[in-house]
């Protein structure tokens, strides 16, 4: 989820010898006027580099460039961010890929593998500086060992820093502390004009407000100063099941009001018969000896059933590691996968989010298939370039599915997104995440 496009791709073609460090690699970019810049990393034009960055976890667009970037250092991002400029053709830096349409791609231009660009410096009290290219998994295993964590993790922890930065980044814990971009002191950007800058909320910091949430319009970020809280040592994790949804739904708004919990989230899914499933996942961290109060926890809560277990801080925010390990051996983490992210207004989200869930069968969803719902409020979401409803409180709304490699299949899903972007959108929504318009 990390890019940045700048102008539109060239039509011209012609070899070229490049000077790559100390090697030479013969590449085709098709430019009439090429004479490319003296790179420490290297430059790929090969089927299997040019097929990895016309792919990414939607598996839905598939836009091939004309090379790879492979930086050896910072100097190669400005010097090939200048090359694209003045040849008016995308520029696009590209980490882990789990966008889901084609954002981290860049058709008949140059894709920058961000991944060798995932430092972590030493980690101090208050913050951490990591590189664009880190995954979340490696900057909290670095700060746990400390004591520390970053306020907002991601349900996936195999993203990039630099890409969540780009769009945002929700999770449990955003009712308290907004998203990941609100917790960000510092930035190092190489902006369009190939200029190496460094900003903050206080310093340059119209193109700190312009790049946290701003989908890599523009800069590219380089490294990050993370904002960090003292972590516990453990998680006790609460699953609590609901015949019906509304209950849920209101359990999760009293719950966000009165701030019991660390950490909070809904989901459904579809049973082997047929039927929804909801259920509220929520956590509390607590240090040994500190044991949490479950009957006082879960006063007032309407839930049918629950099931309770204690586990490690890293185990509980890294659960999606076995959800991986599944989904790529069913195929499933191959399938396409045309998902829809929406914040939706308080005062509309029940009825949204219930009727949109009654009309829905599970070729609708896929079998391994989920829907997300939680509530947040707007306040604590202070990044400009992030759009939230203009209510006090919203609910993050998603339809994680999963798609058979069928295009008729597949535009039908995107077309019903369509169509409930559009009704979100009329009710006062906003979109948190822009997906593919069609297969």
């Amino acid at each position: 989820m990390h890019g940045a496009l700048i102008g539109r791709a060239g039509d011209a073609s012609q070899e070229e010898p490049v000077l790559l460090g100390r090697s030479m690699v013969v590449v085709s970019l098709g430019f009439s006027d090429a004479r490319y810049p003296r790179l420490a990393g290297e430059l790929f034009e090969d089927e299997q580099h040019l097929r990895w960055a016309a792919e990414d976890w939607g598996h839905l667009v598939h836009d091939r460039p004309r090379a790879v970037l492979r930086p050896g250092s910072v100097s190669d991002i400005r010097a090939m961010a200048r090359f694209a400029a003045e040849r008016g053709i995308p520029f696009v830096p590209r980490a882990q890929g789990h966008s889901s349409g084609g954002q981290a791609q860049a058709k008949n231009g140059i894709v920058v593998d961000m991944r060798g660009l995932n430092g972590i410096d030493a980690v101090q009290s208050e913050h951490v500086v990591v590189g664009a290219g880190a995954r979340w998994s490696e900057v909290l295993r670095a700060t746990l060992s400390h004591g520390l964590t970053p306020p907002v993790l991601t349900d996936y922890l195999e993203l990039s820093v630099g890409g969540t930065l780009s769009v945002g980044g929700i999770g449990g814990t955003s009712h308290r502390s907004g998203l990941q971009t609100d917790n960000v002191a510092e930035l190092e950007i190489v902006t369009e004009e190939d200029e190496l800058r460094t900003c903050s909320r206080t310093r340059d910091s119209d193109l700190f407000d312009a790049v946290l949430g701003g989908r890599g319009r523009h800069g590219t970020i380089i490294r990050a100063t993370l904002r960090l809280i003292p972590a516990k040592t453990c998680t006790r994790r609460y699953k609590l099941y609901y015949r019906e949804l509304s209950p849920l739904l209101a359990d999760q708004c009293l719950l966000v009001e009165d701030g019991r919990f660390d950490h909070i989230e809904g989901h459904a899914r579809f049973a082997d018969s047929g039927e929804w499933i909801y259920a509220m996942v929520l956590a509390t961290h607590f240090d040994p000896g500190e044991e949490p109060d479950d009957a006082a926890l879960l006063g007032r809560l309407g839930h049918e059933s629950a099931e309770i277990d204690d586990m490690g801080c890293f185990d509980f925010l890294n659960q999606m590691e076995d959800d991986e390990a599944y989904l790529r051996s069913t195929g499933a983490w191959e399938q396409p996968h045309p998902w829809l992210d929406l914040m939706l207004p308080g005062s509309a989200a029940e009825d949204f989010i219930v009727e949109t869930m009654r009309k829905l069968v599970l070729d609708d969803i896929g079998e391994s298939g989920l829907v997300l719902f939680y509530p947040f409020h707007t306040r604590v979401i202070t990044t400009p370039r992030v759009r939230v409803p203009a209510e006090p409180r919203a609910f993050l709304f998603s339809l994680l599915r999963t798609a058979p490699h069928d295009e008729v299949v597949v535009s039908r899903l995107v077309e019903s997104n369509r169509e409930l972007r559009q009704r979100a959108l009329s009710l006062g929504g906003t979109v948190y995440l822009e997906h593919a318009e069609s297969p």
